[in-house]
Protein backbone atom coordinates (compact mmCIF):
# COMPACT_ATOMS: atom_id res chain seq x y z
CA UNK A 1 0.00 0.00 0.00
CA UNK A 2 3.45 2.61 0.34
CA UNK A 3 3.26 2.71 -3.36
CA UNK A 4 -0.47 3.40 -3.66
CA UNK A 5 -1.47 7.25 -4.48
CA UNK A 6 -3.23 9.21 -2.30
CA UNK A 7 -6.47 8.90 -4.78
CA UNK A 8 -6.36 5.46 -4.86
CA UNK A 9 -6.38 5.41 -1.20
CA UNK A 10 -9.32 7.70 -0.82
CA UNK A 11 -11.54 6.05 -3.59
CA UNK A 12 -10.76 2.64 -2.43
CA UNK A 13 -11.80 3.44 1.32
CA UNK A 14 -14.63 5.24 0.22
CA UNK A 15 -15.72 2.61 -2.17
CA UNK A 16 -15.27 -0.05 1.10
CA UNK A 17 -17.49 2.34 3.20
CA UNK A 18 -19.81 2.84 0.30
CA UNK A 19 -20.27 -0.84 0.14
CA UNK A 20 -20.80 -1.55 3.92
CA UNK A 21 -23.31 1.28 3.99
CA UNK A 22 -25.10 -0.48 0.85
CA UNK A 23 -25.19 -3.95 2.37
CA UNK A 24 -26.38 -2.59 5.25
CA UNK A 25 -29.30 -0.62 3.98
CA UNK A 26 -30.21 -3.47 1.43
CA UNK A 27 -31.10 -5.70 5.18
CA UNK A 28 -33.95 -3.17 5.32
CA UNK A 29 -34.60 -2.62 1.77
CA UNK A 30 -32.91 0.54 1.35
CA UNK A 31 -29.43 2.20 -0.02
CA UNK A 32 -26.73 4.58 1.44
CA UNK A 33 -27.87 7.44 -0.66
CA UNK A 34 -31.21 7.23 0.75
CA UNK A 35 -30.28 7.19 4.20
CA UNK A 36 -27.89 9.92 3.41
CA UNK A 37 -30.42 11.96 2.48
CA UNK A 38 -32.81 11.18 5.42
CA UNK A 39 -29.85 12.53 7.45
CA UNK A 40 -29.66 15.57 5.23
CA UNK A 41 -33.07 16.39 5.44
CA UNK A 42 -33.96 18.50 8.75
CA UNK A 43 -36.42 16.39 10.67
CA UNK A 44 -38.34 19.58 12.36
CA UNK A 45 -38.38 22.19 9.91
CA UNK A 46 -37.92 20.50 6.33
CA UNK A 47 -35.24 21.18 3.57
CA UNK A 48 -35.39 23.06 0.83
CA UNK A 49 -35.03 20.74 -2.32
CA UNK A 50 -32.71 23.02 -3.66
CA UNK A 51 -30.06 23.07 -0.63
CA UNK A 52 -30.36 19.15 -0.70
CA UNK A 53 -28.12 18.64 -4.06
CA UNK A 54 -25.25 20.71 -2.50
CA UNK A 55 -25.25 19.32 0.92
CA UNK A 56 -25.22 15.79 -0.24
CA UNK A 57 -22.68 16.26 -3.34
CA UNK A 58 -25.31 14.82 -5.15
CA UNK A 59 -25.74 15.74 -8.66
CA UNK A 60 -29.34 16.65 -9.74
CA UNK A 61 -30.62 14.03 -11.81
CA UNK A 62 -29.56 11.22 -9.23
CA UNK A 63 -31.54 13.04 -6.28
CA UNK A 64 -33.87 13.69 -8.07
CA UNK A 65 -34.54 9.97 -8.70
CA UNK A 66 -33.48 9.53 -5.09
CA UNK A 67 -36.28 11.90 -3.66
CA UNK A 68 -38.96 10.33 -6.26
CA UNK A 69 -38.21 7.13 -4.76
CA UNK A 70 -38.43 7.97 -1.26
CA UNK A 71 -41.56 9.48 -1.93
CA UNK A 72 -43.12 6.74 -3.63
CA UNK A 73 -41.73 4.40 -0.21
CA UNK A 74 -43.61 6.91 2.18
CA UNK A 75 -40.22 8.34 3.47
CA UNK A 76 -41.03 12.05 2.34
CA UNK A 77 -42.96 13.72 1.19
CA UNK A 78 -43.28 17.44 -0.82
CA UNK A 79 -44.38 20.60 0.28
CA UNK A 80 -44.79 24.11 -1.39
CA UNK A 81 -42.14 26.61 0.69
CA UNK A 82 -44.04 29.15 1.54
CA UNK A 83 -41.20 31.73 1.42
CA UNK A 84 -40.21 30.74 -1.69
CA UNK A 85 -43.57 30.21 -4.04
CA UNK A 86 -41.39 28.33 -6.68
CA UNK A 87 -39.45 26.21 -4.21
CA UNK A 88 -40.16 22.60 -2.46
CA UNK A 89 -39.67 21.93 0.82
CA UNK A 90 -38.93 18.41 1.83
CA UNK A 91 -40.04 16.93 5.41
CA UNK A 92 -39.66 13.19 6.70
CA UNK A 93 -42.69 11.09 6.98
CA UNK A 94 -42.97 9.34 10.45
CA UNK A 95 -42.03 6.29 8.39
CA UNK A 96 -38.77 8.47 7.48
CA UNK A 97 -38.18 9.47 10.62
CA UNK A 98 -37.85 6.19 11.63
CA UNK A 99 -35.44 5.03 8.87
CA UNK A 100 -33.64 8.08 9.80
CA UNK A 101 -32.98 7.03 13.30
CA UNK A 102 -32.18 4.20 11.87
CA UNK A 103 -29.48 5.49 9.27
CA UNK A 104 -28.12 7.75 12.04
CA UNK A 105 -27.56 4.90 14.05
CA UNK A 106 -25.39 2.88 11.71
CA UNK A 107 -23.51 5.78 11.06
CA UNK A 108 -22.71 6.71 14.78
CA UNK A 109 -21.84 3.27 15.07
CA UNK A 110 -19.16 3.10 11.87
CA UNK A 111 -18.13 6.07 13.64
CA UNK A 112 -17.61 4.83 17.52
CA UNK A 113 -15.88 2.06 15.84
CA UNK A 114 -13.19 3.67 14.38
CA UNK A 115 -12.75 5.95 17.15
CA UNK A 116 -12.10 3.08 19.73
CA UNK A 117 -9.63 1.62 16.62
CA UNK A 118 -7.29 4.73 15.83
CA UNK A 119 -5.94 6.73 18.03
CA UNK A 120 -7.20 10.07 18.41
CA UNK A 121 -3.65 11.65 16.89
CA UNK A 122 -4.28 9.52 13.91
CA UNK A 123 -7.55 10.91 13.54
CA UNK A 124 -6.95 14.12 14.22
CA UNK A 125 -4.52 13.80 11.21
CA UNK A 126 -6.42 12.18 9.30
CA UNK A 127 -9.22 15.13 9.35
CA UNK A 128 -6.60 17.76 9.23
CA UNK A 129 -5.20 16.03 5.66
CA UNK A 130 -8.56 15.35 4.71
CA UNK A 131 -9.69 19.30 4.64
CA UNK A 132 -6.34 20.11 3.22
CA UNK A 133 -7.60 18.07 0.63
CA UNK A 134 -10.71 19.64 0.38
CA UNK A 135 -9.55 23.31 0.82
CA UNK A 136 -6.63 23.00 -2.07
CA UNK A 137 -9.92 21.30 -4.52
CA UNK A 138 -12.48 23.54 -3.51
CA UNK A 139 -9.66 26.40 -4.10
CA UNK A 140 -8.11 25.46 -7.30
CA UNK A 141 -5.09 24.91 -6.45
CA UNK A 142 -4.47 21.73 -7.51
CA UNK A 143 -4.20 22.45 -11.57
CA UNK A 144 -4.39 25.86 -11.65
CA UNK A 145 -0.32 26.11 -10.06
CA UNK A 146 2.44 25.81 -11.90
CA UNK A 147 4.05 24.38 -8.52
CA UNK A 148 2.35 21.90 -5.89
CA UNK A 149 4.33 22.55 -3.00
CA UNK A 150 3.24 24.33 -0.10
CA UNK A 151 5.15 27.47 0.79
Amino acid sequence: MKDATIDYVLRTTWLAVNKMYNEEASKFDSTMATGFALLSIDPENGTPSTSLGPKMGMEATSLSRTLKNMQERGLIERKPNPEDGRGVLIFLTEFGREKRNYSKEKVLTFNETIKANVATEELDSFYKVAEIINNMISNKKIYNKKEHTLK
